[in-house]
Parts: structure tokens; C-alpha cells; sequence
């Protein structure tokens, strides 16, 4: 189905540990307008579309969601790498550690885990491709 290179399209290469700045980033990964909820977004509508180029338009969109939400995760991940217990009671990351230690998981910004309801895929193209114009602006 996909033809994976083991390499990030933007390599990501940070070499200071800071969790309070994961914790914004890992909004970008499972927040309301993250990747995560874009990625889905736009693979759930194109299944209602009626029309074949919106429909690969929406596929290859979502997909290339898939692949910003990897280079997020990376990002948050050798944020958090190697932090010592001290840093991460210091810098507020202990509440997310006693759940996930290191491990990368779909939050928005005030810890709430993502969640569909995120967005919609109502059937109706204007509609959605309207949503998805909202929620795509609200990121920049």
C-alpha cells in the first residue's frame, strides 16, 4: 500500500531535552486542529465524496497528515528524552509521565487525550471541505 522510507521527510535533530516545550508541541499531535484529527479528517470524508479528484485530493492530504504527525512525535520525543526526575517535576511534565513516562501519546495542550469528536465528516462535500478549511487555518 505505501512504499516507507525509514527517514523523516524533515529531519528532526534537537539535541537539549525541554519538557514544557513537548507539552505545547504535543498539542500540534493530538489537540483539536493536531495531526491527528486532520489525518482522520480527511480519510473519513473522502469516502462521501462524489467527485474522483477530491476524493484522491482527501487521501493524499490525509496521508501526508500521517506523516506530520511523525515528525511531531519525533519532535516531542528527543524533547523529552533522558530528563531527569528533577526536570520533569520542574517543569510540570509529571502529571503525563506517571501516564505515558516517554512515551508519545495524542493530547492536546491541558492534557485532554484526543478524541473523534474533534471532527466531523457530515456526507456533505461543502461542508466538510468548509471544515476542513477552518480547521486547517486555525493552525497557522
Amino acid at each position: 500500500m505505501w512504499n516507507y522510507e525509514k527517514r523523516l521527510e524533515f529531519p528532526v535533530k534537537i539535541s537539549e531535552t525541554n519538557a514544557q516545550l513537548a507539552q505545547a508541541i504535543a498539542t500540534q499531535y493530538g489537540g483539536p486542529d493536531g495531526e491527528s484529527g486532520a489525518a482522520m479528517r480527511y480519510l473519513s470524508q473522502r469516502f462521501a465524496m462524489p467527485y474522483k479528484e477530491a476524493i484522491a485530493v482527501l487521501n493524499d492530504v490525509g496521508t501526508e497528515e500521517l506523516g506530520h504527525a511523525e515528525i511531531v512525535c519525533s519532535i516531542v520525543r528527543q524533547l523529552t528524552r533522558d530528563l531527569s526526575v528533577a526536570e520533569i517535576k520542574e517543569s510540570g511534565f509529571d502529571k503525563y509521565y506517571v501516564d505515558h513516562t516517554t512515551g508519545i501519546y495524542p493530547i492536546n495542550a491541558s492534557g485532554v487525550p484526543f478524541d473523534a469528536m474533534t471532527f466531523q465528516s457530515t456526507g456533505d462535500p461543502l461542508t466538510d471541505l468548509h471544515e476542513d478549511l477552518a480547521a486547517d487555518g486555525a493552525t497557522l
